[in-house]
């Protein structure tokens, strides 16, 4: 009777742990060592504490980072179209609301030039999309933000 009570506390426990991680295998975008820390206190970060607003970190993962305030929490991603071949027209950007005035932009929204996909930074989700944009973990410390994979 011991055994079975052994086993039915231990076979939980076997399966499950989880990974804590968002992130499929993709296999258009290869994986880059992302670790950094953005001071929101710095003029060009301190939008960042705005809720729905965002920012674009170049030179790091595979296209630059892309963070975002969601309100309740701050989210990165990879600038890198997620549904494309690493190309020259495979770096997101984000959504025009005018394409006459270029600041008029949406910072909730990224854009892939390639297939004009249309990636929300809320959920990281294009509809109808194989892939989600490649996202990385952000560690809120005070007003410094680390984000790493």
């Amino acid at each position: 009777m011991k055994k079975y009570f052994l086993l039915l506390i231990a076979f939980p426990m076997l399966f499950g742990c989880s990974t804590n991680s968002t992130q499929t295998q993709n296999p258009y975008l290869p994986s880059y060592s992302v670790n950094f820390d953005i001071n929101m206190n710095l003029p060009a970060y301190v939008s960042l504490q705005q809720v729905a607003n965002s920012i674009y970190y170049p030179n790091q993962g595979v296209r630059g980072v892309v963070i975002f305030n969601a309100g309740s929490g701050y989210y990165a991603f990879d600038a890198a179209c997620p549904n494309q071949a690493l190309s020259s027209c495979s770096t997101m950007a984000f959504k025009r609301f005018d394409p006459v005035d270029p600041l008029k932009i949406d910072k909730t929204t990224l854009v892939c030039p390639c297939d004009n996909a249309e990636y929300s930074l809320f959920s990281g989700q294009s509809a109808g999309k194989e892939y989600p944009l490649k996202q990385y973990r952000v560690e809120v410390l005070g007003n410094l933000l680390r984000v790493y994979n």
